[in-house]
């Protein structure tokens, strides 16, 4: 602000040119008061053309000068070129109405013209300061989004690690099942040789008791050596029963005490004989009984087992693919989001199009895998079911000719029995591990589909993400876009605006120049009329007497 009222400043002219020369190149001054300073038009039209170049002046006071009428023309004119000069103040400079009622308008329009520059420099900055704010919300949402991915890579690694490590206990598990097969078909061969064993020697013992109930019809008399005789081979021969079947089982040892009962029932009577054949017609058809019941139970437990084994293998197949695959997916999904969020945030549509194209190829993929190892894990079960089934044959036939011999014998019924015992508490055992290792593989089952639902929960919340910011995105280029397009119609309002005030402008010129024009012609004609009047006044006063007297004088 700048007061120089009751100065003088527009009497000397040359001071005043160079007054005004500084203010049109200062770009600082907002007020300035030069009241009562004696300025006629020449100096207001120094300032018009200072005020032209100036652009920080709004306010101007020149009342109480000498303007006039061209002086008044000469700022309106400035105007036109001014834009930031709000209140001009020309009273008491004998400036015409006309002239300070276009000057009004002038500043009118100056003023609405900043009016609407503030406020779309206020919307400017509003804007800038919502994008600014904006691009921090997408700097954090960024990094947000890179913090999930971290620990997102860490959970995978630690269920990676989790799976290998339950994925060996399963190996583990398997091999001590393997082993436990092994060992048992180890046991069923030793058994078989045993059977076999066992059976050559009954044959043998039922033709000695065959060749005794012989000798016995004829001679009487001789039984007792005979039976002597018998004695002494029953036990030699139970000594190398006693030495052959020592390594295989230690039930054996009942061979002796029911040959030595069959040997004292021959010496008692015949009649015992005929018990002892009935009782070994009955314990046969119990042996019959039992046999047809340990073979469905062994037949049961074997598909049982099958089951067990396809269910392990699959399970086992099914998930070390499935964890891989859904390791190395993750791990290029991830890896190839990252790159395409560093790069371009904006192609995230497609990224998810990629994600669905990659996740439809590895589905494939994996059930062409999956059709494979089914097709392998057929063949190998047909394979061993092929190999269960001749050793089931070679068992029945074992198995008859054991009924065989057992009819003549009770001893190779209690060996029966106790066998039968033992394999079912082997099948007991087994069936025990193998409701074990369900319940094992029912639990790491669970655990694994648990994990696999977290994964998705968490690949659905990140889509879900993904998809809020290109909402959110989309919604702010639909307010950048709906501000632009009210700037433009600001700024169109504007332009017609000017254009119609520019328009006014030019009509009031127009008029001024034509009541410019008018008043010329009414000087003119006002002229005329006083030259008229002179000339009639002087002819009147002329001929008048006073006027011939004066004259004559």
């Amino acid at each position: 602000s700048l007061i120089l009222e009751w100065n003088s400043l527009g009497v000397w002219e040359e001071g005043f040119s160079f007054f005004c020369q500084g203010l049109g190149a200062n770009n600082f001054l907002q007020r300035l008061d030069l009241r009562n300073n004696q300025i006629n038009h020449q100096g207001a039209g120094e300032l018009a053309m200072a005020l032209k170049q100036n652009a920080s002046l709004q306010e101007l006071d020149l009342r109480w000068n000498n303007i006039g009428l061209l002086g008044g023309r000469a700022l309106l004119n400035c105007l036109h070129s001014n834009r930031t000069l709000k209140r001009l103040e020309l009273a008491g400079n004998n400036v015409p109405s006309d002239i300070l009622k276009a000057v009004e308008q002038a500043l009118d329009h100056n003023q609405d013209r900043q009016a609407i520059l503030s406020e779309t420099q206020n919307r400017a900055y509003i804007l800038s300061k919502e994008i600014l704010s904006l691009k921090d919300e997408k700097t954090k949402q960024f990094l947000d989004l890179m913090d999930t991915i971290d620990k997102q890579r860490e959970e995978i690694a630690k269920s990676g690690r989790m799976s290998a490590a339950r994925v060996s206990q399963l190996q583990e598990a398997l091999d001590e099942q393997h082993s436990i097969m092994n060992s048992l078909k180890a046991k069923l061969q030793m058994t078989e040789a045993a059977l076999a064993l066992s059976e050559q020697k009954v044959h043998n013992l039922g033709e000695l008791l065959n060749a005794t109930k012989q000798e016995h019809t004829s001679m009487v008399e001789r039984h007792f050596v005979e039976l002597q005789q018998q004695k002494q081979e029953g036990v030699d021969r139970e000594g190398k029963l006693l030495r052959d079947l020592s390594a295989a089982s230690e039930k054996n040892l009942l061979l002796r005490n029911q040959v030595d009962e069959l040997e004292e029932k021959c010496r008692v009577q015949q009649d015992q004989l005929f018990q002892v054949k009935q009782d070994l017609t009955n314990t046969t058809a119990e042996l019959k009984l039992r046999a047809v019941q340990a073979e469905e139970r062994l037949e049961v437990e074997k598909r049982r087992f099958k089951q067990s084994l396809e269910d392990m293998e699959s399970l086992r197949v099914k998930e070390v693919d499935h964890m891989t695959q859904h390791i190395e997916a993750s791990k290029r999904s991830m890896q190839e989001r990252i790159q395409r969020l560093e790069a371009v945030r904006i192609a995230l549509e497609e990224e998810l199009s990629q994600v669905k194209a990659a996740a439809l190829t590895e589905r494939g993929q994996a059930e062409e895998e999956l059709i494979k190892v089914r097709n392998q894990a057929r063949l190998e079960e047909q394979q061993r079911l092929e190999h269960l089934e001749e050793k089931l044959r070679l068992m029945t036939e074992s198995r008859d000719e054991a009924q065989s011999c057992c009819l003549k014998q009770k001893q190779m019924v209690a060996d029966a029995q106790a066998r039968a015992n033992q394999l079912s508490l082997h099948a007991d055992g087994l069936r025990r591990r193998l409701e074990e290792l369900q319940q094992d593989l029912n639990s790491k089952e669970e655990e694994k589909v648990t994990e696999v639902n977290k994964v998705k929960v968490e690949l659905k919340e990140q889509i879900g993400h993904l998809q809020a910011e290109r909402i959110a995105q989309e919604g702010l280029r639909e307010k950048i876009a709906a501000l632009e397009r009210q700037l433009k119609v600001l700024s169109s309002n504007h332009r017609e605006a000017l254009l119609d005030k520019e328009g006014e402008i030019s009509m009031l010129l127009e008029k001024l120049r034509m009541k410019e024009a008018d008043i010329s012609r009414m000087r003119e004609e006002e002229a005329q009329r006083a030259s008229f009047l002179q000339n009639a006044i002087m002819a009147y006063v002329q001929g008048s007497p006073l006027g011939t007297h004066s004259s004559r004088k």
